[in-house]
């Protein structure tokens, strides 16, 4: 497969900061791959992902995007890109339907292919009777899923998923999981951040398991597992490279 994302010595350290949050990092991420990006607070997952995304710039190295340099086409790789946060980027205020024609404007949809997609997507996602309630009334798993469409509406390339299912019940976990691996077969690239053990075992072809910004392991869930002494699971694996001592962070 072609390459989807390559990253070359990739290194960022803010002002006033003696430590490098992402420190000489060297990756490929496969087209169609579903990436995973694990590691404890303060490990540079969110530092790495919002340089992927072209938010910060890196203070050293390059990133190729479908095979073009990040830096100098940020408009055309970002028409690729789609990007799911942890935070709800929603309106409370507005309907579900009127947050996604607002995302939608914004990716330069428009008119009855805009409609066509949003109706699509809210069926799909089991929330075609709501798309007229205002936000601020629904579960946190509706709201995940109304998140989720604001970010493929344009039908990314790649998506970036940062804790996609985090304080979901288990029924809207299942759709927005199933909803992610469809999306996949549909070639798209998924690179998807989380603390769900479980679920990246489940979900990922590969992960990469980041500590003090850089990447400790990489490999298949189910290589990782077999390559570690007494390793049952994924977690078992994290533990063991990463250790069980608190990452709190004031």
């Amino acid at each position: 497969m072609n390459a989807s994302i390559q990253i070359e010595k990739l290194s960022k350290k803010y002002i006033n900061t003696d430590v490098f949050a992402v420190d000489n990092i060297d990756l490929t991420i496969k087209s169609g791959e579903i990436f995973g990006i694990l590691g404890p607070n303060g490990a540079g997952k969110t530092t790495l992902i919002s340089m992927l995304c072209g938010l910060i710039k890196p203070t050293s190295g390059n990133i190729k995007i479908a095979g073009k340099p990040l830096k100098t086409n940020k408009k055309i790789t970002q028409q690729i890109i789609g990007v799911v946060p942890q935070e709800y980027a929603l309106y409370p205020m507005l309907t579900a339907f009127e947050n996604l024609v607002y995302f939608g404007a914004m990716y330069g949809l428009k008119g009855k292919d805009l409609k066509l997609k949003i109706n699509n997507a809210l069926s799909e996602l089991g929330l075609s009777k709501f798309k007229n309630q205002k936000v601020k009334t629904f579960s946190g798993g509706m709201k995940r899923r109304v998140n989720l469409i604001a970010g493929i509406l344009h039908n990314p390339a790649i998506l970036y998923l940062d804790e996609p299912t985090v304080g979901v019940d288990v029924q809207s976990k299942n759709v927005i999981i199933n909803h992610l691996k469809e999306l996949n077969k549909r070639e798209t690239t998924i690179i998807y951040t989380s603390h769900h053990m479980v679920e990246a075992q489940n979900f990922c072809d590969r992960v990469a398991i980041i500590d003090s910004g850089r990447i400790i392991a990489l490999d298949s869930p189910s290589k990782l597992i077999e390559n570690t002494k007494d390793a049952k699971r994924l977690e078992d694996v994290y533990l063991n490279l990463t250790g069980e001592n608190l990452r709190d962070n004031v």
